[in-house]
């Protein structure tokens, strides 16, 4: 019996309960929830819905909770029901109710853990949005991997989601990137506001290879070929490395399209009709103070140039129109200033912000070596990049180790931590699991130990303290799933998967899975294979939300 199964019969319960009584069924909610207690000694579930009833029905809640009780006792699958404090139901399942999970697990496969709790909802994901000026640093790997992992969850609870990369190919900082470009063609040093690096050279070196003719053009001509090529050629390596991260997105978005299809003209009459555009000392603003904004935003320069803000309305009306229900944008810890304007300008829109846009926050990321935070890429220069990571401690670590946190606060990754094959490293001990759980499976298989027919697997015998441990954090998944998609925290799975982890090992280490030597198999080892099986579906779906293998060996 799953928690969701146990809930409905909760609910089922309380229905007869009002029935016997004459109570108003219209206070019943349509659905409730279990929760497991602190303390085990208390029971499997507890449930609080004669607490919650209690005043809209006027019956004392330890009363209602008692009809509840004598209800539930009836029901198949449930072992005793206690009423604690003011009206807590302690429920405590048979084993073989609790038992079945393992099978229902096994069965279900890749889909458990799946659901529909933000089914129906359209969500346009946009995250990492590096420029293309440099190589993905530290802080952006952060939003590769939790964004990637967001995007799993959001699938994962129903969402239709659709990844973005803004390709930002327009502006002052590609000029820059230009003029660096072509002062390392010529030998000579990066401009003052320019960027540096040995990226910077390697670029250059290969768009002369391309075009040997351009240190033979004017300084325009040759800076505008240095910018068309240069952009190419470094918007490709971050493509080609976030691949290499597991990352791909389903659109990469050119902000340069905006201004050539001419959105940034319909976000402005979009606006106008709105009522909220008006000109001032020459330029074209947008009133966002009216909801908010500490103070109204310029979207045209008095010399005609757009700004920033203004193509970012474009953009947003753009995903918008596309048909999305909600933009969800991830950005750096420096950008907390921009969730008031971007906020006033969906409500220029005429847009409910609360509906429509979600900023999310990400902060600082140091990768710590011997005890200190590395400060210089061999490559970049003044920064850590993907590659500096991923060769420091691997893909999967990476991964598992950015989305291990809440992006609300800052980390700092221990190289040495994150590479040790130990118990303490996080990502190792929810890996040996899965490692584990393959190893018994054809360990059993050399002794033929099979799980056999679903029919004749026997739940009831998994009534070990530890098997029911692990029962419980199994049926435990689908609700963290749920919550983590909700809540736009990926590290709920990460932190659960590390729970579910140590179940398994206290499992592993008090019910011996395989036969002893000439020991015939028994019914037993069958139902425990089955239990086994079950987690390693479980840390595997997990594993997979976060972007991270689940090795069959290691």
């Amino acid at each position: 019996m799953t928690p969701a199964e146990l809930a409905e019969a909760v609910l089922a319960a309380a229905h007869a309960v009002f029935a016997e009584r004459g109570l108003d069924r219209a206070a019943l909610p349509e659905q409730t929830t279990v929760e497991r207690p602190r303390n085990p000694e208390h029971g499997d579930y507890a449930a609080t819905l004669a607490l919650q009833l209690s005043k809209k029905v006027g019956v004392p809640p330890r009363e209602l909770a008692a009809g509840l009780a004598a209800q539930l006792a009836s029901m198949s699958g449930i072992k005793s029901v206690e009423i604690a404090g003011p009206g807590f139901l302690n429920i405590r399942l048979d084993a073989a109710a609790a038992g079945q999970l393992a099978r229902t697990i096994v069965t279900a496969g890749e889909a458990y853990g799946r659901g529909d709790v933000l089914a129906g909802l359209k969500i346009n994901l946009e995250f990492v949005s590096a420029n293309p000026t440099g190589p993905v640093h530290i802080g952006g790997v952060r939003w590769a991997a939790v964004g990637d992992a967001l995007s799993r969850l959001l699938r994962a609870a129903g969402a239709d989601v659709g990844t973005e990369y803004y390709f930002n190919d327009a502006g002052s900082q590609i000029d820059r990137f230009a003029r660096s470009l072509l002062a390392a063609a010529k030998g000579e040093p990066a401009p003052e506001d320019g960027y540096g690096g040995a990226y910077i050279a390697e670029i250059a070196n290969e768009v002369t290879a391309r075009r040997p003719e351009v240190l033979s053009l004017d300084e325009d001509a040759a800076q505008e070929v240095f910018r068309v090529e240069g952009v190419e050629l470094m918007f490709e390596e971050i493509k080609s490395s976030l691949r290499d991260f597991g990352v791909e997105f389903d659109t990469y978005f050119n902000e340069k399209d905006l201004h050539d299809r001419g959105e940034l003209e319909h976000a402005l009459t979009r606006l106008r009709e709105q009522g909220h555009i008006f000109e001032a000392d020459g330029a074209t603003w947008l009133r966002t103070t009216d909801f908010g904004d500490d103070k109204d935003r310029v979207l045209r320069k008095s010399n005609g140039e757009w700004t920033y803000f203004a193509a970012d309305c474009a953009y947003y009306l753009d995903k918008r129109e596309r048909g999305f229900d909600r933009v969800v944008i991830m950005l750096g810890a420096d950008h907390h200033g921009y969730i008031g304007r971007m906020k006033a300008m969906a409500a220029c829109f005429g847009d409910d912000p609360a509906q429509s846009l979600e900023i999310l926050i990400g902060q600082l990321v140091n990768l710590v070596r011997d005890g200190a935070p590395m400060r210089m890429s061999k490559r970049a220069g003044t920064v850590i990049t993907l590659e500096d990571l991923v060769d420091a401690i691997g893909v999967d670590a990476a991964r598992y180790a950015l989305a291990r946190y809440s992006s609300d606060s800052p980390i700092d990754i221990d190289i040495e931590l994150w590479t040790r094959a130990t118990r303490d490293n996080p990502v190792y001990y929810v890996q040996y699991v899965a490692a584990r759980t393959a190893s018994v499976g054809r360990n059993a298989a050399e002794v033929g130990l099979t799980r056999g027919d679903a029919d004749a697997f026997r739940p009831e015998l998994l009534d070990h303290d530890k098997e029911n441990e692990l029962l419980k954090a199994l049926a435990e998944f689908p609700a963290v799933v749920a919550a983590a998609a909700e809540l736009r925290e990926p590290h709920r799975v990460a932190r659960y998967l590390e729970d579910l982890a140590g179940a398994y090992h206290r499992f592993y280490d008090n019910c011996r899975i395989l036969p002893r030597g000439d020991e015939e198999v028994t019914d037993l080892h069958r139902a425990r294979l089955w239990l086994n099986d079950a987690t390693r579906v479980v840390i595997a779906n997990g594993l997979r939300l976060l972007g991270v293998s689940a090795p069959e060996r290691m």
